[in-house]
């Protein structure tokens, strides 16, 4: 019996996802242009590197948002957000029957279950139809979300292969299936479209009537650094320039921007990357907490950086 969908909650990440945006709402809430805070409305948005989305769903619960243009490169990710789109009912409906099926087990019997799942996801990937919508996509959104729930640290992050690859995570009585955020997912996700394409994509929907939030993979502050390593492709310096670029190239049409960043001064004081990349621009320092590192007591308070402009030009 198809659930009936509510949307009392407000919608939130689906997914816990590596540098997810939750804890910078505030800060960046403060740093919108003044015309989305007098209107209360954001005409276009476009989201480049969406991610978990936390930004996206604060936006759209805060602001009335006219239309939406939502991209990410990591394909997984995208068959989440679609299947939710289009087809929350049955999402729902198969994540209960595995809730449901996970929690009656031992923990050595949900273990097993969940190096089957694990297995038969990385074995369906090779001849999976990442282009044309179906059914198929249901089933591929129900356990990724169930290995998210259901892994150590509740992370995605993949191998060179593409394949997941985060061990079991032991957890009591972890809720797999959340059927009120995911029907509140779905309506946010009505306005909006969805790509999974490189950020440089987004430029065909980005003009002088759109705020734009960039948030990408973040440059790590040293050598074990691991917050790119959520996907199989890491966005290295040369990626960080040619982000800069594409900012400046946006700026130059009109568009409101904000960016966020890591802070290369927790780690070296005269590091000055981003001050170089993005001179001309506002660039401030937030505090912010790091809670995915391997060394738990390096799970503290750090600086972020947001970038943004309000018309400011480069003067040189």
């Amino acid at each position: 019996m198809a659930e009936r969908l509510t949307t009392e909650v407000e919608a939130r990440p689906f997914l816990k996802w590596a540098g997810g945006k939750t804890q910078l709402l505030d800060a960046i809430e403060e740093r919108l242009p003044p015309e989305i805070k007098d209107s209360q409305r954001i005409e276009k948005y476009v989201e480049p590197f969406v991610g978990g989305g936390a930004v996206f769903f604060y936006l759209q619960e805060q602001y009335e948002v006219g239309r939406a243009y939502l991209f990410d490169i990591n394909r997984e990710l995208m068959v989440g957000y679609r299947a939710i789109q289009r087809d929350p009912e049955p999402v729902i409906e198969r994540l209960r029957d595995l809730e449901d099926a996970f929690l009656a087990k031992s923990q050595e019997e949900r273990k097993a279950q969940f190096y089957e799942i694990r297995d038969t996801y990385n074995h369906l990937m090779a001849g999976f139809d990442y282009t044309t919508y179906s059914g198929d996509w249901v089933d591929r959104a129900v356990h990724l979300i169930f290995l998210n729930k259901t892994c150590y640290n509740g992370l995605f992050r993949q191998n060179r292969k593409g394949e997941f690859n985060v061990p079991y995570g032991r957890y009591v009585n972890p809720t797999i299936r959340d059927a009120a955020n995911i029907a509140a997912v779905h309506q946010a996700l009505q306005q909006a479209e969805i790509f999974c394409a490189d950020f440089t994509a987004a430029a065909e929907y980005i003009d002088d009537r759109t705020f734009v939030y960039f948030d990408p993979p973040y440059r790590p502050l040293n050598a074990t650094s691991s917050f790119t390593g959520y996907f199989k492709d890491d966005f290295d310096d040369e990626d960080q320039r040619k982000l800069a670029k594409f900012f400046r190239e946006m700026a130059d049409r009109g568009a409101k921007l904000l960016l966020s960043n890591s802070d290369p001064k927790n780690e070296d004081p005269d590091d000055t990357f981003f001050e170089d990349l993005y001179h001309g621009y506002h660039i401030e320092q937030v505090p912010a907490k790091r809670f995915i590192n391997c060394n738990g007591r390096k799970r503290g308070a750090i600086d972020e950086l947001i970038i943004y402009n309000d018309d400011i030009r480069d003067q040189e």
